[in-house]
């Protein structure tokens, strides 16, 4: 229990590992939603970790954010973090998604293993708010309640009869609202009626609690979760700031969201369930009919991104990344191009993108996973061209970083430095390469690229050979731990 001569507490939770498949081709299983910038100039994922860092007060004792994601995107973590100037207090990676409900439980975990039990503020990474104060505001009533014992819901107020979200009924109890019923997507008569009625907020997928609070609901409804869960923490290893739980462990744990897992079985029972309204211009981004809805537009309803010229269109989204994109005549579409693939899609059936996204996995095309530009720890790589037995790629490393020792059994490569200093092993030679200068790796060389310089590396790789897969690759040493 809270008193007013001890400050609360307070971790927030930032769960990372979603797909975002909703948001393709702008957003890719290599390079999900959340770390994207829509509009701006941060990610959703950063704006995410500001907005939790913004409720420092002298009430509060406030870590840095625990951050739960997949493990393939660890690098992008830290790197978005490193650019907004957050410290984490730790990053806890996932093998394999296992929704949200063991993620918690992971942060949990973490957070009750120095003997402390922090009130947790758990938001996903996908969310974007127009009226940061107000979110502060709900977010400190809602601190103050899970700190003396309640599990405490952020219950958006619905300004439209929404079908996409879930829905929270509430009672009056006391200064406060408690939780009576969670009811999954309405169609939209009953949406309508949900708004009229007053009593129903759109569910947020915010939550904050003590973490033994959720253990102990976790272990009453779903004691499998818990079960699974603690063995797969019981058998973590530890890297830097990346804690990574049992693989093998985490593979046995059920599969399930906090709603399904807890919350949704709370009402009713001696669990104290209460719900603080927030009114702070919410989104969830959950599709580019979302994207439309937050984005600044013109007089006749139309959003753009990037180089995009729009003529008689009515209410219409242009996201381009890569080049001019022209529209003419278009009413309630959404047109979203990148460097490799372009969506059009009627906007109010733009959710429907994950049966492209399921072909494309079906299917096994590239486009499923990764961007054409493709982030990688050390840098980045542009797939700029490609044939028959040839393949040209742009490839920036970083001040300081390189790529492993590696060799490869089915191609040769030729690299020119267009700018910075490239420090270059080539077999049994180490030599320096500056700008307009170049060299050939051989077939079967074990060779590696390296940035010694304070300036980005930027180089054009020419790919010759029978195969040209990225799987094609045997690392000897790797930095990032992948040999």
């Amino acid at each position: 229990m809270s008193t007013p001569l001890s400050k609360i507490s307070v971790l927030p939770v930032i769960m990372a590992g979603g797909s975002g498949t909703r948001l393709w081709p702008l957003s890719r299983a290599g390079y999900p939603k959340q770390f994207l910038v829509l509009s701006g100039n941060e990610s959703l994922f950063q704006m995410a970790a500001r907005r939790l860092a913004a409720l420092a007060s002298p009430e509060f004792d406030l870590a840095g954010p625990c951050i739960v994601g997949n493990d393939e995107h660890r690098f992008l973590v830290l790197d978005q973090l490193r650019e907004t100037k957050l410290e984490p207090s730790s990053v806890l990676l996932e093998p394999m998604g296992r929704n949200t409900a063991p993620a918690l439980t992971l942060a949990a975990l973490a957070a009750l293993e120095g003997g402390t039990d922090p009130v947790l503020v758990v938001t996903p990474a996908d969310q974007t708010v127009t009226k940061p104060e107000a979110f502060t505001a709900a977010l400190h009533q809602a601190i103050r309640l899970a700190a003396d014992g309640a599990i405490t819901i952020l219950g958006i107020t619905p300004d439209r009869p929404e079908t996409g979200y879930g829905y929270i009924r509430t009672t009056s109890e006391g200064s406060g609202l408690a939780v009576a019923q969670f009811v999954e997507k309405p169609d939209l008569e009953t949406a309508q009626r949900y708004l009229a009625e007053g009593d129903y907020y759109w569910n947020s997928g915010m939550f904050v609690l003590r973490a033994s609070v959720w253990m102990k609901a976790l272990e009453r409804f779903r004691p499998d979760i818990a079960e699974a869960t603690r063995a797969a923490w019981a058998a973590r290893k530890a890297d830097a700031k990346f804690v990574r739980p049992g693989k093998a462990e985490f593979a046995a744990v059920p599969s399930e969201s906090v709603d399904y897992a807890v919350m949704e079985r709370c009402p009713g029972t001696d669990i104290p369930l209460r719900m603080v309204a927030l009114d702070a211009g919410w989104n969830d981004l959950g599709a580019w009919e979302a994207v439309w809805q937050v984005a600044d537009k013109d007089e006749a309803g139309n959003a753009f991104v990037g180089d995009a010229l729009i003529a008689d269109s009515q209410n219409t989204l242009v996201h381009a990344t890569s080049r001019l994109v022209g529209v003419v005549g278009l009413k309630d579409v959404v047109v979203v191009e990148t460097a490799d693939a372009v969506l059009v899609s009627d906007r109010a059936r733009s959710q429907e993108v994950k049966q492209i996204v399921n072909r494309l996995g079906a299917e096994q095309r590239g486009e499923h996973a990764l961007h054409r530009k493709v982030h990688r720890p050390w840098g980045w790589y542009d797939s700029i061209d490609s044939g028959e037995r040839f393949q040209v790629k742009r490839i920036m490393v970083k001040p300081g970083a390189s790529l492993s020792l590696q060799m490869h059994h089915h191609r040769a490569e030729h690299w020119i430095v267009v700018s910075g200093t490239a420090e270059i092993v080539n077999g049994d030679k180490t030599i320096l390469l500056t700008e307009n200068q170049s060299t050939y790796i051989p077939l079967g060389q074990t060779h590696r690229l390296a940035n010694p310089g304070k300036v980005p590396l930027e180089i054009i790789e020419v790919q010759s050979g029978s195969y040209l897969g990225e799987d094609d690759i045997v690392r000897f040493e790797d930095t990032y731990g992948r040999a």
